[in-house]
């Protein structure tokens, strides 16, 4: 009975709404760690395909190639004796797009710059609280459901131009508020899911006018197995539904929906250094976009 709720609960998660959002897969993200643990990560990603560095612009019909170095932080603390993190990120982005729309604009440009800082705090409601060393390893012995929430903020800190549409930063505030859920097998095998959404606020500088953005909706699963202490590998789906945008006042016609499919692999190759392994591809149904994604990054555990 423990397993079938358990599995009740994931497939819930997953079909409770109709959308999810198109940008990155992250398995393991509500996974605890032991209180005072510190994670240095420093990492590459390489797009090609039918994508733009803001990937909630609803740009379809070009041809990119976008190279991103970034660099991450993250530290686990006690929040009312339970686990609870905070991740920092900036990411360093130099791309080139060809591509002309329909209406005749031409989109093809170079770019580079910092992109927007992302800040994270996760916390886990059930199932994780505050723990030592010895703590977490009875944990990872005999997992049991986890259930946690985050949210994450990103500033407008990236490099921008209002004379273009497609740049490095996106001139705006956006937050993501989200519920996590992980669901055991057994010793070896996870399920997890995530239900969220992205909230927007306004560019102001959008080639002169105003661009609004709604919430888009997102829900992803991951399937886990987990192989040695530190070693494992996911394969990663989601789904995203909204985005609608008015620019100048005027609503257009550009809901996303669409749905994106990825693997990960984590591999530890000496005490505290990990690499980790990444691969995306999108889109699956409704949208024109293609394009994939390879992520390589490294991870130092203080």
């Amino acid at each position: 009975m423990y397993f079938v709720s358990n599995i009740l609960v994931f497939f819930s998660l997953i079909w409770l709404c109709n959308g999810a959002i198109a940008q990155d897969l992250s398995p393991r993200s509500y996974w605890p760690s032991p209180t005072g643990t510190r994670v240095a990560t420093l990492g590459y990603s390489y797009v090609t395909g039918d994508a733009v560095p803001d990937r909630s612009l609803p740009i379809t019909g070009v041809d990119s190639t976008i190279n991103t170095v970034y660099f991450g932080y993250r530290q686990t603390f006690d929040v009312w004796d339970r686990t609870a993190n905070i991740t920092l990120e900036l990411p360093f982005t130099k791309g080139e797009t060809v591509g002309i729309l329909d209406d005749g604009l031409d989109l093809s440009r170079d770019y580079d710059g910092v992109g927007d800082v992302g800040a994270t705090l996760a916390m886990n409601f059930i199932g994780a609280p505050a723990m030592n060393r010895e703590q977490f390893g009875e944990l990872a012995k005999s997992p049991h459901a986890i259930l946690g929430g985050s949210i994450k903020l990103v500033a407008p800190t990236g490099t921008y131009n209002p004379d273009r549409v497609i740049n490095v930063g996106a001139n705006r505030w956006a937050a993501k508020v989200e519920l996590g859920y992980i669901a055991p097998i057994n010793s070896k095998w996870l399920l997890e899911a995530s239900l969220g959404s992205w909230f927007f606020a306004d560019n102001d500088e959008f080639l002169g006018v105003t661009k609004e953005q709604k919430p888009v909706v997102t829900v992803a699963g991951h399937l886990i197995r987990r192989f040695s202490r530190g070693f494992w590998v996911s394969l990663d789906a989601n789904y995203y539904e909204g985005g609608r945008s008015t620019i100048g006042g005027n609503r257009l016609d550009d809901l996303q929906r669409d749905s994106k499919i990825g693997a990960t692999v984590v591999y530890p190759f000496s005490k505290g250094k990990a690499v980790k392994l990444g691969y995306t591809n999108g889109s699956l149904n409704d949208s024109d976009e293609a394009f994939n994604v390879f992520q390589i990054s490294y991870q130092h555990l203080f």
